[in-house]
């Protein structure tokens, strides 16, 4: 990243892989080769530097198998001119291992953000353009001034929290140990901006993130415990938690942006009278939407494949977050000038030195 240049970061999530492709769809595939070589309907490719994908590569109801990991490989190598290290990804509640099995082994073996299992998923830590630390569940990495913290959704084991006879359980779930890791980065790094990742919103931010909306808005199952099925419900053992609410009331812009997916909906959803992108608590609170059109209720269901872009520009405050629609079906394909937003920071953005 050259010292004068824009810093573009493409953010996506729930390209549920093998829902799509039942529907001769490869959702996350076409997605990277729209970037770079324009839509098939005439708009014109787009920069990124890197991309975080929040997490739903799996588009089983069943945890995902060894079967499920070469499609996903496939797609995520489909770009002539970025290469799988680009990509930062998040272990999202479709992406979980069921009761029984090996800890988020799936995601671990075939996504692998930290390089551990190269042999299998191709990832090279030496290639990646800004290092990894931490672990698979919880990561972080630093691009010029802008800290990343990867919070990893732990919606495996049986119920409550992890996969039943009838699926995935949708409400999110963390550790508490990734919360306290989260806070301790948050308070060490003040003089950074920062950018948190999940797989869900939390509670009362975003289109649908209210108790029992997931549900009420027929965006997840009718599970009869899915109370918090569009946001972080659990935090350890703690139902419902208001972990993150109480530090962000005692600590306001305590982060600056706060990027999620989970729950798949166009880009001018207010179901529960909240946007896609919100401020609470000075932080900013964005869902980037997702990129499949056919995952649920056996591809019955059909959704407005989107995500978004944000550009950090040096020497400014300020960041442009843009929606690109992957498809025609909520509007034309590419960028979607209403959900434009500017986003505040709460310092200047400063890039990475040349090596």
């Amino acid at each position: 990243m050259a010292n004068d240049a824009v810093f573009h970061v493409w953010a996506c999530g729930c390209c549920h892989i093998h829902s799509d492709l039942e529907h001769g769809r490869r959702s996350l595939g076409e997605a990277i080769e729209q970037s770079e070589g324009g839509g098939a309907e005439g708009p014109a490719p787009f920069d990124w530097d890197i991309m975080v994908n929040l997490g739903d590569f799996s588009g089983t109801q069943e945890p995902p198998t060894d079967a499920e990991g070469p499609p996903v490989l496939a797609q995520l190598s489909a770009g002539k001119r970025h290469r799988r290290e680009q990509i930062y990804p998040l272990v999202g509640n479709h992406d979980a291992s069921g009761p029984g099995e090996e800890t988020q082994w799936w995601f671990r073996k075939w996504l692998d953000p930290l390089g551990e299992n190269t042999a299998v998923s191709g990832i090279d830590p030496a290639r990646r353009p800004f290092p990894v630390e931490g672990t698979w569940e919880r990561y972080s990495f630093l691009a010029g001034n802008v800290l990343f913290l990867m919070l990893g959704d732990r919606n495996d084991g049986g119920p409550p929290k992890g996969r039943g006879e009838i699926g995935g359980y949708p409400a999110g779930a963390i550790t508490l140990e990734t919360f306290e890791w989260w806070r301790g980065m948050v308070e060490a790094n003040q003089d950074k901006i920062i950018v948190t990742c999940a797989h869900h919103m939390l509670r009362d931010t975003t289109t649908a993130t209210g108790r029992w909306e997931g549900v009420n808005g027929n965006y997840h199952g009718k599970y009869e415990d899915a109370e918090g099925s569009s946001y972080i419900y659990w935090v350890g053992n703690e139902a419902d938690s208001n972990r993150f609410h109480d530090y962000f009331a005692c600590n306001p812009s305590a982060i600056d942006l706060w990027l999620g997916s989970h729950t798949h909906a166009h880009p001018d959803d207010r179901f529960g009278r909240k946007e896609m992108v919100e401020t609470r608590w000075g932080v900013t609170f964005a869902n980037v939407g997702a990129l499949t059109r056919y995952h649920g209720r056996g591809g019955k269901k059909r959704w407005w494949p989107s995500s978004r872009v944000l550009s950090f520009t040096p020497g400014s405050d300020r960041l442009q977050l843009r929606c690109y629609l992957h498809t025609s079906h909520y509007a034309r394909q590419g960028w979607y000038a209403p959900a434009e937003r500017t986003i505040a920071l709460r310092k200047p953005f400063r890039p990475a030195r040349e090596t």
